[in-house]
């Protein structure tokens, strides 16, 4: 197999690869330069010839994202989503950490695509080293002229970092637009959507971290080059996480055209299991895309093939690799604990759905579980959601997914669990609680 040649990570483990003067003496900058020379419509149509789809979880394709804005606007405003809180990943964290001044250059040719005054970068609270390297590269770029007024063709682009509050939901566009305002952090109502109305009520763009550190590459080498990378419908490089009980856990990048079970078993990826472990099922999205058995491992991680297999897609492509000694009934209870914390509770259907799922999954971890509550747990998550239209946001539908698939795939070993409590066990535990 031809060796992956890195081009979101060709940075990464560069001495000093945080400073401005590396990043362009490895070409850095000369993408912007160039987009300078193409009018703003050129460099839009070029990111929707390279079907640049969005890598923070919905897969959206960015350049028709960007052409969803009013053509008769005076202000645009950008937002980058450095949310990042979807649990395990960290591909974000470590494009920030390595490689500031990528971000920074596909953010500044965005905004010019966009022709957007204000781009602000938003941060996961947690990310306190990541905030500094990020504010020292934007600093640097100000002092070479690379944002500010005039740097060039008249264009001109500020730059503002904003860290959240540690809230999951600001993961979601609206809700991280309404934190950005200093409000809390609750998802809008849509329509209007961001790109008519967004923060503060004007045309504003929101891409993922990984989204626009592709841009760059898209500018400098082309759109057949970015669309010769994996298959037509996922086209382009990824990063890729992988952790739990693997060889090497980590952050690798590769086209989309590798399964589930390479990025667990191969020597360039996870490096296989453990000693003495085996793969019982692996979260390969994110926890909220669902889960897959052990049989399911040849699934392809682009943007379709999950769907395939009963999961709500491809969503961060962090896998969580879980083996055989896991009990799944304490997986279950902490997705569900999860979720029903992190929800905003502005959707009824989500603020007690989600609650219900985690004690019902909680009574069920420790022993005192009904076989129909898992039927319940089935019928709650059928009834909660953005896509069955009872939801303002996703976030409900990434709470269900993982209980939904779990009670599904797993329901052999649910259901021999709860037949091996102490009899009456259910019983005297939901009379106390009643």
């Amino acid at each position: 197999m031809a060796t992956f040649e890195p081009v979101l990570m060709r940075n990464v483990g560069v001495e000093d690869s945080t400073s401005l003067k590396v990043y362009e003496s490895r070409g850095g900058y000369q993408a912007f330069k160039k987009a300078l020379a193409m009018s703003p419509d050129d460099v839009v149509a070029e990111v929707k010839k390279a079907n640049l789809r969005g890598r923070g979880g919905a897969g959206f394709p960015a350049g028709v994202k960007w052409g969803f804005l009013p053509k008769d606007r005076t202000r645009t405003l950008l937002c980058v989503n450095g949310d990042e809180s979807e649990p395990p990943t960290f591909s974000n964290r470590v494009l920030m950490e390595n490689d500031p001044h990528q971000l920074i250059e596909g953010t500044i040719i965005a905004g010019y695509a966009t022709q957007a005054q204000v781009a602000y970068i938003y941060l996961r609270v947690e990310f306190h080293e990541q905030f500094h390297v990020l504010q020292n590269a934007v600093d640097e770029a100000y002092a070479a002229g690379y944002l500010g007024k005039d740097i060039g063709n008249g264009y001109k682009l500020d730059i503002y970092l904003h860290r959240g509050a540690g809230a999951y939901v600001c993961g979601e566009e609206t809700g991280l637009i309404e934190s950005l305002e200093g409000k809390r952090g609750w998802p809008r109502i849509k329509p209007p959507f961001p790109a008519v109305q967004g923060l503060f009520r004007l045309p504003t763009v929101v891409n993922n971290v990984e989204t626009l550190s592709n841009v760059p590459h898209i500018i400098e080498r082309g759109a057949d080059w970015f669309t010769s990378i994996g298959p037509s419908h996922s086209t382009g490089p990824k990063l890729f996480c992988v952790s739990g009980p693997v060889q090497r856990p980590g952050c690798y990048e590769a086209a989309m055209d590798i399964t589930c079970r390479d990025l667990i078993e191969r020597d360039d990826f996870g490096g296989g299991m453990l000693s003495g472990k085996s793969v019982k099922g692996v979260l390969p999205g994110g926890v909220s895309m669902g889960i897959l058995t052990a049989d399911e491992l040849d699934m392809k991680m682009d943007f379709d093939d999950p769907r395939n297999y009963g999961l709500l897609g491809l969503g961060t492509a962090a896998a969580v690799v879980i083996d055989q000694d896991v009990d799944m009934r304490v997986v279950l209870r902490n997705m569900a604990r999860f979720y029903g914390t992190e929800s905003c509770g502005q959707c009824t259907q989500c603020r007690e759905g989600t609650g219900w799922m985690h004690r019902i999954a909680t009574r069920i971890a420790e022993g005192a579980g009904r076989i129909e509550d898992l039927d319940v747990l089935l019928e709650t998550a059928r009834n909660m959601g953005m896509m069955p239209g009872l939801s303002i946001c996703g976030l409900p539908d990434g709470a269900t997914y993982p209980i939904e698939t779990i009670v599904k795939k797993f329901r052999q070993e649910l259901e021999e669990a709860i037949r091996s409590q102490p009899p009456g066990r259910a019983d005297m535990v939901l009379s106390v609680l009643n």
